[in-house]
């Protein structure tokens, strides 16, 4: 372990630039990996003043909630970069299991959402550059962790945060926890694959066997969320028995 800027310890693999304010902790990491800057890379500030999250939405940022973002390089398509959104909602899920009161409803929400009781309280966002033989050339690993304050207007899902729903934890054991969870996962990304994340994702998803809305830009369609394929795909089995692998858009769950 090593003492990073903070109070921080973390493992050898990360290397910390730590702020008190800055404009977006991803475009920061995208800078240093344009740079060169090596694997491992953690940019991590008490306040952004121009967070992002999934297709450009705002990402609300006062100080008391974690944001940050880890620069990786790993040596894959840009196809299989995709998938490690999933990693990436694992390790918050066994982070925020660490914090939460027993019995708290944690859950994960296809593609990356991280629900509790039903509320958003955690956003992913990655962002990646492939080289001249299509291979990423880096992935930037977003991730903000609502813990003192939440969003009291949203779009889609109502937001929490987890000082609301009686956890305990400061922003630095916060991401302390994320580091170490993200790279174990990590670790068994690269030697066995994609498999046993997707596993330990379905484990802790939310709807599957349960009847869902898909949205996507121009249309709608419904069924049953049967579960996640190979590609990270949600599979939907229509009323008819068909079955269709959907590889974005966002999901509701019908009123009971």
């Amino acid at each position: 372990m090593n003492k990073g800027g903070g109070g921080l310890t973390l493992p050898p693999f990360f290397s910390l630039s730590a702020f008190d304010t800055i404009g977006s902790t991803n475009e920061y990491a995208r800078e240093l990996a344009d740079q060169g800057a090596i694997e491992g890379q953690l940019v991590w500030s008490r306040v952004q003043e121009q967070g992002v999250g999934r297709r450009g939405r705002e990402w609300t940022s006062p100080e008391g909630n974690l944001y940050c973002s880890l620069l990786i390089r790993p040596d894959c398509t840009a196809a299989e970069g995709a998938k490690l959104s999933f990693l990436v909602a694992v390790a918050l899920h066994k982070t925020l299991h660490e914090f939460l009161p027993m019995g708290s409803d944690l859950a994960l929400k296809w593609p990356n959402d991280l629900l509790v009781n039903k509320q958003k309280i955690a956003g992913i966002l990655l962002e990646s550059k492939s080289n001249a033989s299509g291979n990423l050339d880096w992935l930037v690993i977003g991730t903000g962790v609502n813990i003192e304050n939440y969003p009291k207007v949203t779009e889609g899902l109502p937001a929490t945060c987890l000082k609301k729903e009686g956890g305990r934890g400061s922003v630095n054991r916060v991401l302390e926890s994320y580091c170490l969870n993200l790279l174990e996962l990590y670790t068994i990304w690269q030697e066995d694959g994609f498999e046993p994340i997707r596993q330990m994702w379905l484990k802790r998803a939310t709807g599957i066997g349960s009847p869902i809305i898909v949205r996507l830009a121009d249309k709608e369609f419904s069924g049953i969320f049967s579960g996640l394929d190979p590609s990270g795909a949600l599979i939907l089995t229509d009323n008819d028995g068909s079955i269709k692998h959907v590889t974005a858009g966002e999901i509701f769950f019908p009123a009971s």
